[in-house]
């Protein structure tokens, strides 16, 4: 495993099929925006743009400067040398060429939509972005031979991304014999993970979703040390997480609403639950093992 991070291999910033080692992206606004970005050395704040960019990747190229920075959470001058350091004389120039490179018309239908409707019109579009790349799925057949293989399997998600960790521990635990939910910070964490290892643990699966806590990075990069291969769902190809992941897999969240909505990031786990499942010889005997053992014990309300 080259410790190199893989990323752009699922989401809405990447696409299917390989070129040059890297995935080709799909034809899409957000994947479009992804190549624009490609190639350039950017700063945190210069990255920050860019994720926010992807993640409203229709509306982009219908912002100013201005709305653009407060969707960000930078200053304007910080969009204008992100312009700059992108290789254009400023923001217009490159709000230009995003109408130009990636048109997209606001129907009159999605412009009366109320607050409540635009922010299901976005999940609804971070899925068919999921959906354009998962066309290619061999990254995540890929992390599904990692996940099969590691016994234990230590699955990780603090603070926002806890339920997915937890949602994806719950399922993989009836197809896999040992799978170990890291869903609490603390100092015992890193405890847990050498536990994991001396068990014989190969691989640690994350959902790292907004706001990233420290704690996460810190983690994945101990889990890195000690040698196991770091599989992660995380909101961007951007994300503080990058770094520290062997297999970055991409899925936008929403942040149309107060709190975001993480729909992409929940379904593609459950993508990963069932390639895990293709390598898992004996998943299909579990699965009909436990139905007959809650048909005995009248587990479920028919």
């Amino acid at each position: 495993m080259s410790a190199d991070t893989e990323t752009g291999a699922v989401g809405p910033e990447t696409g299917a099929g390989v070129r040059d080692g890297r995935e080709v992206v799909p034809d899409s606004p957000a994947a479009r925006l992804q190549a624009l970005f490609e190639g350039h050395r950017l700063t945190p704040t210069q990255r920050r743009i860019a994720h926010s960019m992807v993640r409203r990747a229709a509306d982009v190229p219908f912002l100013s400067s201005v709305e653009l920075a407060e969707l960000a959470g930078v200053s304007q001058p910080s969009v204008t040398r992100f312009a700059v350091a992108l290789g254009f004389d400023g923001y217009p120039a490159l709000r230009k060429h995003l109408r130009e490179v990636a048109p997209t018309e606001q129907t009159a239908a999605s412009a009366s939509y109320n607050e409540y409707q635009q922010a299901v019109e976005a999940e609804i579009e971070n899925l068919r972005h999921l959906a354009e790349v998962l066309a290619d799925p061999r990254p995540v057949q890929r992390a599904g031979r990692l996940l099969a293989a590691s016994r234990p399997l230590p699955v990780l998600g603090l603070r926002a991304a806890a339920s997915q960790a937890y949602g994806f521990a719950y399922f993989a635990a009836k197809v896999h014999p040992d799978v170990r939910l890291l869903n609490e910070g603390g100092t015992m964490i890193h405890d847990r993970i050498d536990a994991a290892v001396h068990a014989g643990a190969t691989t640690l699966l994350c959902f790292a979703l907004p706001r990233h806590p420290r704690e996460v990075v810190d983690t994945l990069a101990y889990a890195k040390e000690a040698g196991l291969t770091v599989v992660t769902v995380a909101d961007s190809a951007f994300a503080p997480v990058a770094k520290v992941s062997d297999l970055l897999l991409p899925a936008a969240v929403g942040t149309g609403l107060a709190f975001d909505t993480a729909c992409a990031p929940m379904l593609l786990g459950r993508v990963l639950l069932e390639a895990m499942c293709d390598d898992l010889p004996d998943a299909q005997a579990r699965l009909e093992e436990f139905d007959a053992g809650a048909a005995a014990r009248g587990l479920f309300v028919e």
